[in-house]
């Protein structure tokens, strides 16, 4: 009898879910196991997960629970470090093996490193970018150090894209020992009531709650109303839900895939034809595919102070940086976007564009610091994207420029010229 856990990270679905399938081919039994983040601060001084996040997050959980149950099999959530809870887990389980996704940052690499060093087998399967990276016209190592010229290659190349997998139809049985284990409270899973958070998009329509029920829902509903084929023309929109695909959140959870979303797309394409709209989104998702790569190739040099051009990093300024994420700079279009990010979890990549530059070259504060506060602030954070957005506005990352300093009076006069968006978040 091989008993094996499933160790769930930024992968929160059954289906397209390589490393799940691996795991439920090779075990008899089988525990599926997610680790609630640990109450931390950063040393910026503010919590490391914020309750939006959390929100979302206990959302998507609940939805792969009922799935999983739907199966026969119960979703288990361990408070601690994976590194911490996981090794007891096994021994408890008389288990031999963990299986999860890899992900390729600093953190998740060490507690993997962690749990080998405890003599944990653990078998990790990469399955978040859209494209095969053994498919790719080069190397990983290799990626191109401008997006454009990776985007010419991989268009130059045609490459097929891998079809996701569909989800199980069934899973191994739960070891008996799971069940021993308490229910989930779901109301207080992460500390605070639900109906605090629902007031604000996306909490107020259940069609954006967490979970792949409402992410595919919402990636059928996007491609049959035709918003994509306006997505260039509208994506730099500031005010409501339609303006950008909005599949962010469930990206970064992992409820849905990136394939998935290429495959609604090409589906889409082959109904109606390709436009500059459907383009734009494919682009976008090759973005995200570049900032996934570039951690293949650089790593923990991404995470340096300087970067990846060494500089040293300019003196922060503590007090400017509380007033940017208090929505107090005096910037009427830029305390919107704050006061935005601090209601809703969410904000434009118009705006992300326009607070990080401000931070980074108005205020001259640690770009670390931002890309921490967004971490702890957006649904959708990505450890990938996070990372590379952030670089790429400080001008330390592969971008050639030296900085990407915005305007922050031209940015507001063309995409907020009759004030509504300031008016809306500010009051005024």
């Amino acid at each position: 009898m091989r008993t094996a856990i499933y160790w769930f990270r930024n992968d929160l679905r059954l289906a397209d879910n390589p490393a799940l399938q691996q795991a439920c081919a090779q075990a008899d039994q089988l525990a599926l196991v997610y680790c609630w983040p640990v109450e931390e601060d950063t040393v910026w001084g503010f919590a490391r997960v914020g309750q939006h996040r959390k929100a979302f997050l206990a959302d998507t959980l609940q939805d792969l629970a009922a799935q999983c149950q739907q199966l026969g099999q119960q979703l288990l959530i361990l408070h601690g470090k994976p590194e911490q809870v996981l090794p007891a887990l096994m021994q408890s389980l008389a288990a031999q093996a963990i299986y999860c996704e890899a992900i390729l940052a600093p953190e998740e690499i060490a507690q993997c490193q962690a749990l080998r060093v405890q003599n944990c087998p653990l078998h990790t399967v990469w399955q978040s970018s859209m494209l095969d990276p053994a498919s790719l016209p080069f190397a990983p190592e290799q990626l191109p150090l401008i997006f454009t010229a990776f985007r010419q290659q991989v268009e130059a190349a045609g490459m097929a894209l891998p079809a996701p997998l569909v989800a199980p139809s069934a899973l191994p049985p739960a070891p008996a020992q799971i069940y021993d284990y308490p229910a989930i409270d779901w109301p207080t899973l992460y500390g605070e009531p639900f109906a605090d958070f629902r007031s604000a998009f996306p909490y107020a329509s259940a069609a954006w709650r967490g979970g792949a029920s409402s992410g595919l829902a919402h990636l059928q509903r996007y491609f049959a109303c035709g918003l994509a084929d306006q997505y260039k023309q509208t994506r730099n929109g500031l005010i409501g839900t339609d303006y950008s695909c909005k599949f962010s959140p469930w990206l970064a959870t992992g409820a849905i895939s990136a394939r998935q979303i290429a495959q609604a797309l090409r589906a889409h394409e082959a109904r109606v034809g390709a436009n500059d709209g459907t383009y734009w989104i494919w682009f976008e998702l090759l973005w995200r595919d570049y900032f996934r790569l570039l951690h293949w190739r650089f790593g923990a040099q991404l995470y340096r102070a300087g970067g990846l051009k060494g500089r040293l990093p300019q003196p922060h300024h503590p007090e400017r940086f509380v007033r940017w994420c208090q929505a107090e700079t005096g910037q009427p279009f830029i305390d919107a976007a704050m006061r935005e990010l601090s209601a809703t979890a969410y904000l434009s990549n118009r705006m992300r564009q326009n607070v990080a530059s401000y931070l980074i070259h108005d205020l001259q504060c640690d770009w670390r610091a931002g890309a921490a506060w967004f971490e702890a602030q957006l649904l959708d954070y990505d450890v990938y994207s996070n990372q590379g957005n952030w670089l790429y506005l400080a001008g330390l990352g592969t971008d050639p420029r030296p900085n990407r300093r915005f305007n922050i009076e031209k940015q507001a006069t063309m995409y907020d010229p009759d004030q509504a968006y300031i008016k809306l978040w500010l009051d005024l």
